[in-house]
C-alpha cells in the first residue's frame, strides 16, 4: 500500500509540473472561464458524431467543461441508448414545434442553449462560451481571446450563402440590416452577449421559418428553397438586433475535400459535404441510421494511409488538403476505437490500420494545432472580411470551371487540371460539380480536383426543361454564394480547354467594371431583336465568351442576373431560330452564352475583348502570338488523324488503366511548305499530346499497374505513350486485348473504349499499315544481315578448329 501511495504522489507531482498545451492563466485565470456547447438529438446519426466530436476536443486540449445538449421526445428516451456519451443536458425537443406543430429539428441547436442559460449550474460559473456544431472535428484548442474575441465582438466563420443579410429578409426581420453578418460553423462569445442573444436567436429562427413567402433561394441562398436555413438566420438577425458586430474568421475551418489556403492550420474539420481521397469516399448522411457507435470494434471504412496520399499529390497544398481529410476520418475512427473500449467491448483483432491508429506516426501526424495569434493581425480578420492585399503582392486569383459528375467531363477535369499545373497558374482552382444525389453516390471521380459540390440543374426544378448549360451559371451563382474567397479576380474556363500559360488580370487589364473576354462573334443575336427583348442596353451587349476574368465585386451582382437572363432566353422558344441567335441547330442550345452577354449588358460591364487568349485546335493562328488557351469544342486534325470530344463521350478513360486516345502524328512528320498551315497543325498535334500526357500522368499517379515489359514498353511509359506502346500490338483492338490479359483491368470499363476505338480505328489504318511495312523490311534486312554473320562466323570457326587439329597431329609425331 505504501509503494502504491508513494507511486501515486509521484504520478500528481509529474501532472502538476507537466506543461499544459495551454497556459493557466489562459484556461481558468480570472474572467477566463471557458465552456463548450454542442448540440445534439437522441439517435445512431448524432451519437457517432458527438462520439467523434468529443474525442477530438479531449484530443486537442480544449479547456473548460463541455456540454453535449441532447434533445429527446419524451416517447424517444426509453429506448435511447447513448445517454452515457460525454455530460450531458437533456433539453426539451422542439423537432415538432409545440405550438405551431412546424417539422424544424434546427431549432434545436437555439433552443438547447437558452435551457442551458436558464437550468444548468454551469451558465453561471463561465466567461467565455464556444458553440460548435456536432459534425467537427477539433484540432488544436479554441479559445476565444486567441482568436481575437472581445465583449460586444464575437468570432465566427463566414458563411457567405446567408444572401439575405443583404436584401429584404434582414429588412423584414432585424431593426439593424446593415449589421447582419453571414457568420456560423463556430461561435465564440463573451457569456454576457450569449445572454443578451439566445433569447432572439430563438424567437428570430421562429420568425423566419413562418415567414413562408420568403424562402425562395434568390432571397435566402437555401438551394432547396424549404426555409431549412432559418435557424441561421436566426442567430444573424439576433445578433444584429443586439448590435453584435463579428470578427469574422475564414482561416479556422476548411470543409474536407476542400484545399487550406497556404500556411494556413485549420482548427475545425467540419465534415458536412461529401469528400473523397483517391478511390475512398465518405459522406455522413451515408451513415445517418448508422448504429457504429454501438456495434463492437466496427469503424468507419479506413482512408488511404499517409504514404499512399503522398503518391497521389505533386501539388504540395492540395496534397495538404488531402491530409486533413484522412485526419478527419481517421480522428472519427479512433474516437470509436476508445469508445468501443470504455463501454466494455471485447479487445479488437490486431490490424494494420488499428496498429497506424496506436503508432506514434499518428500522434505526431493529430497533435494539438495551435493558433497563432500574430495570424490575427496578418490575416486581417476583421468586420465583413475586408480582403488585404500585400502591397508588394499582384492581386488574388481564383480560377473556377463547371463540370458534371460523368466520365466525358471527368478526362476533361484531368485534363484541364493537369494544364493548369504545367502552366503555372496562380491561385486556388475550383471545379464546380453538378452532380445530383443519386449520381453523386455512384460518382468515382472527388479527387480529381478542389472541388464543390454543386445540386444539378440539368433538368430546371420548375420548368422541367433539359438543359445541362444552365449548370454553369447556377454552378458559379452556388458558390459564390457559399463560399468566401480573398480572391480579387476570377477567372472561368470550360472543362474542354488546356491551358498553356497563366491567365492573370494584370496582363490583360482587367478591373472592376471591365472583364476581360475572347471573342464569340456567332453571337448576332447581340445585334437584332433577342437583344432588344431580353437587355435594356442592347448597345452594350458584348459578343463574348470561352474565358472570363472578373473582378470579384463585379461577379457577386452579375452570378444572379446570369441565371435568371439564361432562364430566360432558354423559356423564349419564338427566338431560336439559326438567324436570330446563330446557333446552327436552332435548339436554344446557347442560351447560356447569352444569358452572360445580356445580363453583363444590363449591369453595364464593359469587355475587354482579346483575341490573343484563346484558340481552337484546327484554326489558323495569328504570327507570333502565344495563345494561352487550347479551347478543343470542335473537332480538328493533321493528315489521317482527328479528333473529336464528343467521339468520347461514354468512354470512362479516367477510371480504366492506361486508357489514352489515338497519338497524334509526330510532330517531325508535318511537312507542307504553307506555314501557316504548318503552325495549325503543330498546335492541333500540341493539343493532343496534352490531353494524352494528362491520362497517362493521371494513370500513374493512381498505381495503375504496369503492362508486361514486352519489347521495352515498360520504358516507353517514362516518355509519352501511345495507344501501341501498351503491349507491343499495333491496333486499338491489340490495345484492349493485351490491357485485358496483363493488367487485370474490369473488362466492363473497357466495352465502351473498344466501341469508341472501333469507329475510329478506321481513319488510322492506312497510316499504320505503311509504318507495319516499313518495319516488316527493316526485320527482313536485319534478319539477312544477321544469317550472312551467322555462316561467316561458322566458317572461319570451321577454319581454326581444322588447323588447330593439324598442329597438335604434327606435334605429336614429333614426340614419338
Amino acid at each position: 500500500m505504501a509503494a502504491v501511495a508513494v507511486a501515486g504522489a509521484v504520478a500528481a507531482a509529474l501532472l502538476l509540473l507537466w506543461p499544459s498545451p495551454v497556459s493557466s492563466e489562459a484556461a481558468a485565470g480570472e474572467g477566463r472561464r471557458l465552456h463548450t456547447l454542442f448540440s445534439v438529438e437522441c439517435g445512431n446519426y448524432f451519437d457517432w458524431q458527438a462520439v467523434g466530436l468529443l474525442h477530438s476536443l479531449r484530443k486537442a486540449g480544449q479547456p473548460g467543461g463541455v456540454t453535449r445538449l441532447l434533445s429527446c421526445a419524451p416517447d424517444q428516451l426509453p429506448s435511447y441508448r447513448g445517454l452515457r456519451i460525454g455530460h450531458t443536458l437533456q433539453v426539451p425537443s422542439y423537432s415538432r414545434h409545440p405550438r405551431t406543430g412546424d417539422w424544424y429539428p434546427a431549432i434545436n441547436k437555439p433552443a438547447g442553449v437558452v435551457h442551458w442559460l436558464k437550468h444548468s449550474m454551469e451558465a453561471n460559473n463561465v466567461d467565455w462560451v464556444v458553440i460548435l456544431d456536432a459534425d467537427q472535428i477539433v484540432r488544436g484548442p479554441i479559445i476565444p481571446w486567441e482568436l481575437g474575441a472581445e465583449k460586444g465582438k464575437p468570432v465566427a466563420a463566414y458563411y457567405g450563402y446567408l444572401k439575405g443579410c443583404d436584401n429584404i429578409l434582414a429588412q423584414l426581420h432585424t431593426a439593424h440590416p446593415e449589421f447582419c453578418d453571414k457568420v456560423g460553423g463556430i461561435l465564440a462569445m463573451h457569456i454576457d452577449d450569449l445572454r443578451a442573444l439566445a433569447p432572439l436567436w430563438l424567437s428570430k429562427t421562429e420568425e423566419v421559418r413562418q415567414d413562408k413567402s420568403h424562402w425562395s433561394t434568390n432571397v435566402t441562398g437555401d438551394i432547396y428553397g424549404m426555409g431549412w436555413i432559418s435557424e441561421m438566420y436566426g442567430y444573424s438577425f439576433g445578433a444584429a438586433e443586439v448590435g453584435l458586430r463579428h470578427k469574422i474568421n475564414d482561416d479556422i475551418m476548411i470543409y474536407p475535400g476542400y484545399t487550406p489556403r497556404i500556411g494556413i492550420e485549420p482548427l475545425i474539420l467540419h465534415y458536412g459535404l461529401p469528400f473523397k481521397v483517391g478511390n475512398w469516399s465518405f459522406s455522413k448522411l451515408e451513415h445517418h441510421d448508422d448504429g457504429i457507435a454501438y456495434d463492437c470494434n466496427r469503424l468507419f471504412p479506413p482512408p488511404p494511409f499517409p504514404r499512399e496520399v503522398e503518391m497521389m499529390e505533386s501539388d504540395p497544398n492540395v496534397k495538404r488538403g488531402l491530409y486533413l481529410s484522412i485526419e478527419c476520418i481517421n480522428t472519427l475512427n479512433e474516437g470509436l476505437v476508445l469508445h468501443h473500449a470504455s463501454v466494455g467491448c471485447p479487445k479488437p483483432q490486431w490490424s494494420k490500420y488499428l496498429s497506424f491508429l496506436k503508432s506514434r506516426r499518428f500522434s505526431e501526424l493529430t497533435k494539438p494545432k495551435y493558433w497563432n495569434s500574430q495570424m490575427i493581425e496578418n490575416r486581417n480578420i476583421v468586420q465583413h472580411v475586408a480582403s488585404l492585399k500585400e502591397d508588394h503582392k499582384q492581386p488574388k486569383i481564383h480560377t473556377l470551371f463547371s463540370t458534371e459528375c460523368t466520365p466525358y467531363f471527368d478526362w476533361q477535369t484531368v485534363g484541364l487540371m493537369h494544364s493548369l499545373r504545367v502552366s503555372r497558374q496562380p491561385g486556388n482552382i475550383t471545379r464546380l460539380l453538378s452532380c445530383s444525389d443519386e449520381d453523386l453516390k455512384n460518382y468515382k471521380g472527388h479527387d480529381l480536383a478542389p472541388t464543390h459540390y454543386v445540386p444539378s440543374m440539368n433538368r430546371h426544378p420548375l420548368t422541367g426543361d433539359w438543359y445541362p448549360a444552365i449548370n454553369k451559371p447556377a454552378a458559379v451563382l452556388h458558390w459564390i454564394s457559399h463560399v468566401e474567397t480573398d480572391a480579387e479576380f476570377v477567372v472561368i474556363l470550360d472543362a474542354d480547354m488546356i491551358m498553356r500559360g497563366p491567365i492573370t488580370p494584370w496582363e490583360y487589364g482587367a478591373k472592376l467594371g471591365h472583364p476581360v473576354s475572347t471573342p464569340y462573334e456567332y453571337l448576332i443575336g447581340c445585334d437584332n431583336i433577342l437583344a432588344k427583348i431580353h437587355t435594356r442596353n442592347p448597345s452594350a451587349c458584348d459578343k463574348v465568351g470561352g474565358v472570363i476574368i472578373m473582378h470579384i465585386d463585379d461577379l457577386r451582382r452579375f452570378a444572379m442576373l446570369w441565371l435568371h437572363k439564361t432562364e430566360e432566353v432558354r423559356a423564349d422558344k419564338a427566338h431560336y431560330a439559326t438567324n436570330i441567335t446563330g446557333d446552327i441547330y436552332s435548339s436554344g442550345w446557347i442560351s447560356e452564352m447569352y444569358g452572360y452577354t445580356f445580363a453583363a449588358a444590363e449591369l453595364g460591364l464593359h469587355h475587354i475583348i482579346r483575341r490573343d487568349i484563346l484558340i481552337y485546335p484546327g484554326y489558323v493562328p495569328v504570327p507570333e502570338v502565344h495563345y494561352k488557351v487550347f479551347h478543343y469544342g470542335l473537332r480538328f486534325g493533321v493528315g489521317n488523324w482527328s479528333f473529336d470530344k464528343a467521339d468520347w463521350r461514354n468512354a470512362d478513360v479516367v477510371n480504366t488503366c492506361w486508357a489514352k486516345f489515338p497519338e497524334p502524328p509526330d510532330p517531325t512528320t508535318v511537312m507542307t511548305e504553307d506555314q501557316a498551315a504548318r503552325e495549325r497543325d503543330l498546335l492541333s498535334i500540341a493539343c493532343g499530346r496534352a490531353l494524352n500526357k494528362a491520362l497517362y500522368w493521371h494513370h500513374k499517379r493512381r498505381d495503375c499497374p504496369r503492362p508486361s515489359p514486352v519489347d521495352g514498353a515498360s520504358k516507353k511509359f517514362e516518355k509519352v505513350t501511345t495507344f501501341n506502346d501498351l503491349g507491343g500490338g499495333n491496333t486499338e483492338q491489340s490495345f484492349i486485348h493485351n490491357i485485358k490479359q496483363k493488367s487485370h483491368i474490369d473488362v466492363a470499363k473497357l466495352k465502351p473504349i473498344e466501341r469508341v476505338a472501333a469507329t475510329i480505328s478506321s481513319v488510322h489504318r492506312a497510316r499504320r499499315l505503311a509504318r507495319s511495312s516499313r518495319i516488316w523490311i527493316i526485320a527482313v534486312w536485319a534478319a539477312s544481315v544477321a544469317v550472312f554473320l551467322l555462316v561467316i562466323s561458322m566458317f572461319f570457326t570451321d577454319r581454326r578448329r581444322s588447323v588447330s587439329r593439324s598442329r597438335v597431329s604434327r606435334s605429336q609425331k614429333a614426340h614419338v
